[in-house]
């Protein structure tokens, strides 16, 4: 095959850009990955590294017949850069793949790195590429200019909902004889998650403090797009609004952890390692938009925090995404310029696991149509069978209006029809399982695999 004229330009430097990237590089395509940090920063990154996470260090479970273990499944299977780079970095945390975050980013750095025809380049993109295919991958905070480049594909489609970070702080800091280790129904190891329990009273006074807190001003760009945050990431005080319950059943819940004297507390907040080292900690579903002074008040009342110290505070962004059933083919591609797809988050992907299987599915598509252009054939989208599948048919054909985003979940895949939720369960990551290994081949007779 003769090199391409020039190569293929990806925006964003994220999850799925990354793992797009490698799709295209491990199959001998040239890329150029524009990256605007650290330039330009966003209101959640750290750094400048590349697929840097920002709103936690879990990928979600790893149970093989849960929905998030079934997309890590196939993502094994296709050979993806990022899952790779996943279990490199791991650190334990239960039934979930959680990462030491420096581990995971230096990981993908370097494999992209060591491709002769990647180009790693950072500045913000303000207009598009004229000459190339183009791949956007800016993710959920994708910038103003970007935006404005883009008003030759979309009109006021592209949709704006807010996102929230949980904080961050210092192992050293904790009261540790106030706390414990366990792991909810003592799955994985029992150090994976430390936890903080609440008696009724503790509970009662932390839940007031909570909802009587004062929350973060919206930025003015945000504030005229009212549109609801994905649940998956509510803040923790717009969960308590909906009564002290609504927290005891969500993410203060103790079903599944008991003390050393097998006592169930009444709440509990759970507590799980940033790095290997265990020298800081995530506040598990604490995803917040509260004062940074209020966080210090509020969250120095869960027992063993008195004294805690943040190096991370939670806080609120605006989350980017398009609205890809009406602007986006089956293969990715803008309707308006087929030069021009998509992947991750920005299609309405919600989730780092899920935002690297866009970006597997984009680099994909995009490989295949360059390294088969004008073949009577193309390669066709997973079997709605597979989680690949039924995500991509969510961000492609969802029927619902407004579209919003999706993460992975039983409720995409077919249902199985055994008795019982387990055996029902069962069945339909088997029935993945056999659905994705035709289409394997396919991938492998047209493309290969990676290496």
């Amino acid at each position: 095959m003769a090199p391409l004229p020039t190569p293929v330009h990806i925006i964003g430097g994220g999850l799925a850009g990354c793992e797009a990237a490698y799709q295209l590089l491990s199959r001998g395509l040239p890329v150029c990955l524009h990256e605007m940090r650290p330039t330009t920063m966003t209101a959640a990154h750290f750094g400048d590294r590349l697929a840097e996470l920002v709103c936690s260090n879990s990928l979600r479970s790893e149970a093989p017949e849960s929905a998030p273990g079934i997309l890590k499944s196939e993502l094994a299977r296709l050979g993806s850069l990022l899952l790779r780079a996943a279990l490199a970095a791991k650190v334990p945390a239960g039934s979930a793949l959680a990462v030491d975050r420096a581990i995971f980013s230096s990981f993908v750095e370097d494999a992209l790195a060591a491709f002769p025809a990647f180009t790693l380049v950072r500045e913000e993109v303000t207009a598009l590429p004229p000459e190339g295919p183009v791949l956007l991958a800016p993710g959920p905070l994708a910038s103003a200019p970007l935006l404005g480049a883009l008003k030759g594909l979309l009109d006021d489609t592209d949709l704006f909902f807010f996102d929230a970070i949980a904080p961050i702080v210092d192992a050293t800091s904790l009261d540790m004889d106030r706390l414990f280790f366990a792991s909810r129904y003592n799955k994985g190891d029992p150090d994976d998650y430390l936890n903080a329990p609440m008696d009724r009273p503790t509970f009662e006074a932390f839940y007031k403090a909570l909802v009587e807190a004062d929350r973060a001003a919206v930025a003015d760009f945000d504030a005229d797009r009212h549109l609801p945050t994905f649940q998956g990431c509510q803040p923790i005080e717009i969960i308590a609004k909906g009564g002290p319950l609504a927290l005891a059943f969500g993410p203060m819940k103790p079903v599944g952890i008991y003390d050393a004297n097998g006592k169930r507390p009444f709440a509990v907040v759970q507590l799980r390692a940033e790095n290997l080292q265990k020298t800081a900690f995530n506040l598990v579903g604490f995803q917040t938009r509260l004062r940074v002074a209020e966080q210090e008040r509020v969250f120095r009342m869960i027992p063993g925090l008195e004294q805690a110290r943040f190096l991370r505070f939670g806080s609120i962004h605006r989350n980017t995404f398009i609205n890809s059933p009406q602007v986006l083919d089956s293969r990715l591609c803008f309707r308006a310029d087929p030069r021009v797809s998509a992947a991750g988050q920005f299609t309405g992907s919600e989730g780092y696991t899920e935002a690297i299987a866009m970006g597997l599915l984009a680099g994909l598509f995009l490989a295949d149509r360059l390294l088969h252009p004008g073949a009577g054939d193309a390669l066709p989208p997973p079997p709605p069978e597979t989680a690949l599948g039924c995500l991509h048919r969510h961000v492609t054909a969802s029927p619902n209006k407004p579209f919003q985003p999706s993460n992975v979940h039983f409720g995409l895949l077919p249902p199985g029809s055994a008795h019982g939720r387990k055996d029902r369960r069962r069945e339909t990551a088997t029935a993945a399982a056999e659905a994705l290994s035709p289409w394997i081949e396919s991938v492998v007779s047209r493309l290969g695999l990676p290496t």
